[in-house]
């Protein structure tokens, strides 16, 4: 397909999502009422009814509905395979099967080692009991004795470190001016120099002020609060998503974050939303899944244990349950070379007709997975509210930390630029670090993987998921571990072991995010 028959079946697209959409029907309902108006005379009607529209507000809910699917639906030549749309380099693609097969293979095992089923239909009682205490899930939670993570970051680091291409030598795609001689990724993605990096984040630079240090209690600056205030109140007036993504480059107020992050996500809770949360909530009492107790587990192990999010346990559960359940979260495969894992019917094993995506999300979580919940809960105190913006932000931005891609924002690019960045910033501390036997990514995976949830405090982790959003862009990440390596530097180049350079590194709870990112950014 040339360029113009590319636009012209984007714009196709664009028109078919648009009506199928809910705001479709509302706006044709908005219109009828604008145009039964009796002072709107016949000779004036197309100029009433788009006025009146205009007036309700509906012009901008047009822009942003049309702004949310360009950015999550870029335009790009369509090819034949359909495969190769989602992912162009073949080896990716086997690895990521490979890895798909394996942790299937590790829940089967997990099924007939323990002998509990996949999935099985609650008795009416246990429904009933289930309902009753759904707001307190965690204080009689299932027995989890035997349970154990399908994989943690450790495990999927291993699969990455293993990628490699034949045709490739020692050297990384990103206009010929790097190589990661010394790094343990060997796969020529493109990347952004720290001179691209500076243009993109400018915003952030030291000589402006910013929400997350110039609003700090010892810090005089009720000036900056009150015009940040002043300006974030007419952001949120506006109901524009390009806006609010521009205003939270600087960092958004605690008290305006969670209505502006729902701009920037295009989450507007409404009754269909909730409707569809109580239906995925049946679904939680009717069925109990594997997946479940994987989910309590994991949120044992990580949420429970943190003394940031432990009071979040019984929210966690009312997220994570419903979200496994929830067939919306699919979509994400048709541009991600992952496959939904699927299991059969009882003895029809391999006949396709019979198969089902297992979980119905097609997410088989891994340790550290309720960690992406987490922190919301400081933001949003409606369960509701906070379900959808979690399921968006997985959506848009989460599932690339799990999966095995060549994109720029996946989880093998973001672990490329932060070994070139860590080269070129701390040659010095790179070089003596691989001498000890200490690869840096072996001990910042877990971070990027996780986005740093459960590793920062709660506020840092929000502030730097600000960025994330503001940016629209994952390779924050990589930058601010980059920023801690560097901030402990004089520590680490006195270790001596892998376990002496993690342990140094093993607290990092006490950092400030902002200033270390401008640290990073702008200091050389």
């Amino acid at each position: 397909m040339n360029e113009d028959q590319v636009a012209e079946q984007f714009i196709v697209d664009l028109l078919q999502f648009l009506k199928s959409s809910k705001l479709y029907t509302d706006l044709f309902n908005a219109a009828q009422i604008e145009a039964f108006k009796p002072s709107l005379r016949v000779s004036e009607l197309r100029k009433g009814v788009q006025s009146g529209l205009i007036n309700g507000g509906w012009d901008r809910k047009l822009r942003n509905a049309i702004y949310h699917y360009l950015h999550t639906h870029p335009q790009q030549p369509t090819l034949p395979d359909p495969e190769h749309n989602k992912e162009p380099l073949l080896y990716i693609r086997k690895a990521q099967q490979t890895w798909e097969k394996k942790i299937l293979k590790s829940l089967n095992s997990m099924c007939t080692e323990l002998n509990i089923p996949l999935a099985r239909r609650r008795a009416e009682r246990e429904q009933k009991d289930m309902a009753a205490r759904w707001t307190e899930l965690g204080t009689d939670g299932p027995d989890l004795g035997q349970i154990r993570p399908v994989y943690a970051p450790k495990d999927f680091l291993e699969v990455v470190a293993g990628l490699q291409n034949t045709n490739y030598q020692n050297s990384v795609s990103n206009g010929g001016s790097f190589y990661n001689f010394w790094g343990i990724i060997q796969v020529p993605v493109k990347l952004k120099t720290i001179n691209q990096l500076r243009v993109q984040y400018s915003e952030m630079s030291i000589n402006q002020c910013q929400t997350g240090v110039d609003d700090l209690p010892d810090i005089p600056s009720e000036l900056f609060d009150a015009d940040r205030a002043k300006l974030g109140n007419k952001v949120l007036a506006a109901n524009h998503a390009p806006v609010a993504r521009e205003f939270s480059k600087k960092g958004c107020p605690d008290s305006m974050r969670g209505e502006m992050w729902c701009q920037m996500l295009g989450v507007e809770v409404d009754e269909v939303d909730i409707l569809y949360y109580e239906q995925l909530k049946t679904c939680v009492l009717q069925h109990d899944l594997l997946v479940d107790n994987l989910l309590y587990k994991d949120v044992k192990l990580t949420a429970t244990n943190d003394d940031h999010y432990f009071v979040f346990e019984d929210y966690l559960y009312q997220v994570l349950l419903p979200f496994s359940r929830d067939t919306v979260i699919l979509k994400h495969f048709s541009h991600n070379c992952a496959t939904p894992p699927k299991s059969y019917i009882r003895g029809k094993l391999g006949v396709e007709e019979f198969a089902v995506v297992y979980p119905p999300n097609g997410v088989i979580p891994f340790h550290g997975f309720a960690m992406y919940v987490a922190p919301l809960c400081y933001v949003y105190n409606d369960v509701v509210t906070l379900y959808h913006v979690f399921r968006q932000m997985y959506i848009q931005y989460f599932f690339r930390l799990h999966s095995v891609s060549s994109d720029p924002q996946g989880i093998v690019a973001l672990s490329l630029l932060f070994e070139i960045l860590l080269q070129t910033n701390e040659p010095e501390l790179f070089f003596h670090l691989k001498n000890v036997g200490c690869q840096p990514l072996k001990i910042a995976f877990k971070w990027l993987m996780r986005a740093f949830s459960g590793f920062l405090a709660s506020d840092q982790v929000l502030l730097l998921w600000d960025r994330v959003l503001s940016f629209d862009s994952l390779e924050i990440l990589p930058v601010f571990a980059v920023a801690i390596f560097s901030f402990r530097k004089s520590n680490l180049m006195k270790v001596q072991t892998y376990n002496a350079a993690e342990a140094v590194l093993a607290d990092v709870t006490t950092l400030q995010v902002v200033p270390l990112l401008q640290l990073a950014l702008f200091s050389k």
